[in-house]
């Protein structure tokens, strides 16, 4: 138990320093005209999104800014994702939230998990692509849909003070085309992702990817928008230990993958 504590001591310390770090590179590397021009943008955004949708003046600053960098600054464009996805959120997560007993079906194929901050303190995911079957039954692309929030919305609650992102893997071994292929649920997570997340991914590690998926990426990959498709990282087999830790420390990095971190589901985070 000791142990433990001290564990998630020095994790919290390790978030804390690499918030720090990126705070002070931003500053470093941003300089006071782009960020002027960003933050009058920022303005111009916000009072024209609450003429439209009066409930958006209590969205910070920070939110709004992801959104206008999905569309690459432009006002008009990153308006209208926002109300886009404020209509969308009403709608769909009504009650604010997603409660497990909307994703029962999805939970229980223990496909997802979630511990551990990689260096620049973004919370990590994983995802078992041979663990995800495709709902067929009538309604079950809207539950999966409902899932891919639920799980959202628990890795975004994770993100500390100073972080706007996360980061995701992957892991395809054993994955089949006949049994797991879901290009309709695959679409429909990345249309909520870039929708509704935008800014949101710092990267995507796709590892022990058979050579089969390639036929489903080539049908995904033209769906994913060019701010988006080089967050998405192929990692080779023999390079993934060492690929990883250059992101992750050992001792934030799942057993799985030689690291000390347990697997913990993710209806567990």
């Amino acid at each position: 138990m000791a142990s433990e504590n001290h564990s998630g001591k020095v994790a919290e310390k390790r978030v804390e320093e690499a918030a720090e770090e990126e705070l002070v590179s931003n500053l470093k590397t941003n300089n006071h005209q782009v960020n002027d021009d960003e933050q009058i943008k920022i303005s111009l955004m916000r009072t024209f999104v609450q003429t439209q949708d009066p409930t958006s003046k209590d969205v910070d600053d920070l939110t709004l800014r992801r959104f206008l960098r999905a569309r690459d600054l432009d006002v008009e464009k990153g308006s209208a994702l926002f109300l886009k996805h404020l209509k969308w959120r009403r709608s769909f997560v009504p009650n604010g939230f997603i409660s497990e007993s909307e994703v029962s079906h999805d939970i229980a194929h223990k496909k997802v998990f979630m511990q551990g901050y990689d260096k620049a303190g973004h919370p990590i995911l994983i995802i078992y692509g041979d663990k995800h079957f495709p709902n067929k039954v009538k309604g079950g692309i809207e539950e999966f849909k409902r899932f891919v929030v639920y799980v959202l919305d628990k890795l975004s609650a994770k993100i500390p003070t100073g972080q706007e992102k996360f980061f995701i893997i992957a892991d395809l071994e054993g994955w089949g085309y006949y049994s797991n292929c879901d290009i309709r649920g695959y679409l429909a997570a990345l249309s909520v992702l870039q929708d509704n997340y935008p800014e949101r991914l710092a990267k995507f590690y796709l590892i022990h990817a058979p050579s089969v998926f390639m036929a489903a990426w080539k049908l995904i990959y033209p769906f994913i928008d060019d701010n988006t498709k080089k967050k998405f990282i192929f990692v080779d087999n023999k390079d993934l230990k060492s690929t990883l830790l250059q992101d992750i420390h050992e001792d934030q990095l799942p057993e799985v993958y030689g690291g000390k971190q347990p697997l913990l589901p993710i209806e567990e985070s």
